[in-house]
């Protein structure tokens, strides 16, 4: 059984995930939530109150970090949660042993370069105009949009330092558009939309990658022809490949 804890699995990613390590077995999750969650080993504290939240972290191999504050211009809500709460989680892993930690990064990290051609004419649903062979933004790229892009840049380099210093595992999963509906909803989403089941394998591939995995940042969408963040590295180090497409809700 790996022994994995999840902050924030009372949210829509947090929520997917769980259905599937629950579904396939081999899995002792444990919550570390603002609310209680029935059926399911749960510690209740804010990510902020780093005393609260550390007895959640004792006796487990893998943390996946989903708890965020996702408000616009929020700089104390973002300070908090993302800020702070990031650097809780994980010395608060590192000091109870936790061999890896799985961060939610998020596609805000590049979304920047959407005001620029032809990712502008993507998103905005004018595929008339964007080039062939137009060249993807990779995982080694960045362009961050508002506090909270920003913030996550600030999680991925935090994750960065805690795999060279400490050696610890540290992914960084930069995810596209996850809707309760689970459809794309506006001509953006044709290009970052991933399912709840596509979210739920990747971090799965995630926790289960190699030991030897120390630190690596992917994007997380599902299989959409106009994708415009590259997904292959995702591919080719974790052997992911997502089985659903924002093309499936269109006819052309």
């Amino acid at each position: 059984m790996k022994r994995t804890l999840i902050t924030g699995m009372s949210g829509l990613v947090g929520g997917a995930l769980r259905r599937r390590l629950e579904s396939v077995g081999g899995y002792e999750l444990t919550a570390l939530n603002r609310g209680l969650l029935e059926g399911v080993r749960c510690f209740r504290a804010d990510i902020a109150d780093f005393d609260a939240i550390k007895p959640a972290f004792a006796n487990n191999d893998v943390v996946v970090h989903l708890a965020a504050y996702q408000g616009a211009k929020d700089w104390e809500g973002h300070l908090r949660g993302n800020i702070v709460g990031t650097y809780n989680v994980f010395e608060a892993a590192r000091l109870a042993g936790v061999r890896r930690v799985i961060y939610a990064s998020s596609g805000n990290v590049v979304r920047g370069f959407e005001s620029l051609p032809p990712y502008d004419a993507i998103t905005s649903g004018r595929f008339d105009d964007v080039p062939e062979g137009f060249a993807r933004i990779t995982h080694e790229q960045m362009r961050p949009v508002g506090i909270y892009g920003a913030a996550k840049i600030f999680g991925e380099g935090l994750a960065r330092h805690y795999s060279d210093e400490y050696g610890m595992s540290m992914i960084c999963v930069r995810i596209g558009s996850v809707n309760r509906s689970d459809v794309p909803e506006i001509p953006r989403e044709r290009s970052t939309f991933i399912s709840q089941a596509d979210i739920a394998t990747m971090l799965q591939s995630c926790i289960d990658a190699p030991d030897d995995l120390k630190y690596d940042t992917f994007f997380a969408t599902s299989n959409n022809m106009w994708g415009y963040r590259d997904i292959s590295h995702a591919k080719e180090v974790l052997g992911w490949v997502p089985k659903d497409s924002a093309d499936a809700f269109y006819d052309d």
